[in-house]
């Protein structure tokens, strides 16, 4: 298997995986007339699962163009190891609609935070793994890859993660905090602002550039 058939083969999945994220969403069923504030407390009762859609998308989002770096850009080759460690990643990224769903639908249960925390975590995990041996493996191929660009990837493909960490215990003291933290955790790798503010506090903590 080459890269392009690794790529056409995670483009699919991603289109597949974010739009079965919609099929949550379902036009409320009202028998006989309404009036619009009834209608209106119908679509509201839709906020929760809105609300993991749109965070659950951007999240694909971001994992999507995290794998996208790694396999199109940084690996000019890949062996079996690496398509393994691809298929794990890709199983993780098939269940987010089923943990988003639960996150969705259950929004006031602390178990719903920590399922959907953990796959969060999961998949963080395996991209960092996959992230590590196209970088040092010695049987994958990469151009010249500066510090600066492997101290941004890392942080980006593990801020998830460290959210997630912090988002699960926080649960059972406020839920909406918990979901916050997930939220957040998007919003920085969206930012292009971001690792740049992380490195400005790294190199005011230890004193010397990066």
């Amino acid at each position: 298997m080459n890269n392009l058939r690794l790529n056409q083969l995670s483009d699919g999945i991603f289109a597949i995986v974010m739009t079965i994220l919609v099929f949550d969403l379902k036009v409320p069923v009202i028998l006989g007339p309404i009036d619009n504030m009834n209608l209106w407390l119908e679509i509201k009762k839709l906020f929760p699962l809105l609300l993991s859609y749109v965070l659950s998308f951007a999240l694909l989002f971001t994992y999507w163009r995290a794998h996208h770096f790694f396999i199109s850009i940084y690996a000019k080759n890949i062996d079996s190891l690496l398509i393994n460690i691809n298929a794990l990643f890709f199983m993780l990224i098939s269940l987010v609609p089923f943990s988003a769903g639960i996150l969705g639908q259950f929004n006031k249960n602390e178990l719903s935070v920590i399922i959907f925390g953990t796959h969060i975590i999961l998949i963080g995990l395996t991209l960092y793994w996959m992230r590590r041996y196209v970088i040092y493996s010695p049987h994958i191929q990469n151009p010249e890859i500066s510090k600066h660009e492997i101290l941004g990837s890392t942080v980006r493909t593990l801020a998830p993660v460290v959210f997630a960490l912090m988002a699960m215990p926080l649960s059972f003291f406020s839920i909406k905090l918990s979901i916050l933290l997930f939220t957040l955790a998007v919003i920085f790798n969206l930012s292009s602002y971001s690792t740049r503010l992380f490195e400005n506090i790294i190199k005011k903590i230890y004193g010397k550039n990066l």
